[in-house]
């Protein structure tokens, strides 16, 4: 979206982007005791499980506790990009993370150092770095068992790392196999993401509208609509109202109101798709009666 269109409606991005700034993101008490409670665990490490269907705003909670961890002195902070890594690609990833030279010829050499690392930081800063694992239902069983053993020490006594794993459904039932259920038994906490409600998607939207800068950009009635017709998902959410700030822009609307809510999602070029292939036919009869 282009800058003069959003300074058109006098807002400072586009409150329906993925990427809006971090403290613009909506707290809840609920995402506030979730950022607490991860704090909380960097005393002891071990596993925390988010779970959800997506588009029930799992990124959105993890994108708020990275801002979280990075306020707080001395927390070092990893994220893993590719989720669906081989065993050695992961240990280069979490190498570049953790700024630890990896050689993908000598895996124990880099499972060695990796917690020597670690360590390192727990007996300088008295807490447990932090490892976000996104997308995890895609990881390889592989992968989430080496995590296990590479994070615990003293007979599986002590955790050198604080994982959090966050993923669908499917990770819930991959968790419930035989190969991670040794897994599985050392989560510490869990979340589990649910549909959002009908006033908490229109509280969403305003909250939206506000930070960016300009909360009468919709009316009442269109941020309802909005919440109606989501299903309770942010994702849809958002997607839906992007849509109608596109067609205010197209329009040079002043505002998105409940007129332009029904043009746009009322299919408006229907009538006009329609007339356009009841010319065509009338075309290709005349056509036809020429050759004939």
């Amino acid at each position: 979206m282009r800058k003069r269109d959003i300074t058109h409606f006098g807002i400072k991005w586009n409150p329906f982007s993925p990427d809006v700034p971090p403290e613009a993101l909506m707290k809840t008490p609920r995402s506030d005791f979730f950022c607490w409670r991860v704090e909380q665990q960097l005393q002891e490490g071990g596993f925390i499980l988010v779970s959800g269907d997506p588009g029930t705003g799992k990124s959105i909670l993890l994108r708020q506790l990275v801002h979280y961890l990075t306020r707080l002195p001395d927390v070092m902070v990893g994220v893993l990009t590719r989720p669906q890594s081989t065993v050695s690609d992961f240990y280069r990833e979490l190498g570049q993370l953790f700024g630890v030279p990896m050689s993908t010829a000598n895996k124990y050499g880099g499972f060695k150092a990796l917690r020597e690392r670690w360590q390192v930081h727990i007996e300088t800063t008295m807490c447990r770095p932090v490892l976000l694992y996104d997308e995890a239902q895609l990881a390889n069983h592989a992968v989430l068992s080496e995590l296990r053993l590479l994070t615990s020490t003293h007979f599986d006594s002590t955790s050198i790392l604080t994982v959090v794993l966050c993923g669908d459904e499917r990770l819930l039932h991959r968790l419930r196999t035989q190969e991670l259920l040794p897994l599985e038994s050392r989560i510490r906490f869990r979340v589990s993401m649910e549909s959002a409600a009908r006033d908490q998607l229109a509280l969403f939207i305003q909250h939206c509208l506000e930070c960016a800068g300009n909360p009468s950009l919709m009316t009442k009635t269109v941020i309802e609509s909005l919440a109606e017709h989501a299903g309770g998902n942010y994702r849809t959410l958002t997607n839906i109202a992007n849509e109608l700030l596109n067609a205010a822009i197209k329009k040079e609307a002043p505002n998105i109101d409940e007129k332009l809510f029904f043009e746009t999602f009322a299919y408006p070029h229907a009538k006009t798709d329609a007339s356009f292939l009841k010319k065509s036919e009338k075309n290709k009869i005349e056509l036809k009666g020429k050759h004939l």
